[in-house]
């Protein structure tokens, strides 16, 4: 398995928040930490910016994609409305994660929670080139379930 190196600082007073981390020898995501200074409820269908207490830097080339955990969403009805957010090679600011509450009870986030997933992944940029015309296929402009149910 090929391995890269992503640089990682904790924030200040965030020291005893986990390092994200692989929870299993072939998973694709690590878990990211709640760093909330306090207990930080999300009632149902409210939507909150929860921090991570780190700042990464991936190598040119290199995203992080932040991604819900399924355990939250489907116990409790948490997710990411961003899902997958995207964190750029050039970003250096905080690791932060959008949560909301798609269930029926007020869930609370406690400082040290597995909140997220983060899967780091090669990145191609495309080059556009207009054209007239574009192949057709069999499929065409068929879309939105157009295979049935």
């Amino acid at each position: 398995m090929e391995k890269i190196k992503v640089m990682v600082k904790k924030s200040p007073g965030d020291e005893d928040i986990p390092l994200p981390r692989y929870m299993s020898p072939n998973a694709a995501g690590m878990d990211l930490y709640a760093a909330v200074k306090k207990d930080t409820t999300l009632k149902p269908g409210e939507i909150k910016l929860i921090s991570t207490g780190i700042t990464i830097a991936l190598p040119p080339g290199f995203e992080a994609q932040i991604r819900p955990r399924s355990g939250l969403a489907i116990q409790h009805g948490i997710s990411i409305p961003n899902t997958p957010g995207t964190i750029d090679a050039d970003y250096r600011g905080e690791v932060r994660i959008i949560l909301i509450n798609l269930g029926e009870s007020p869930f609370t986030v406690k400082r040290g929670d597995r909140i997220a997933q983060m899967i780091i992944n090669k990145v191609y940029q495309a080059h556009l080139e207009l054209s007239t015309e574009l192949s057709s296929t069999k499929r065409n402009e068929g879309g939105f379930g157009h295979t049935g149910i």
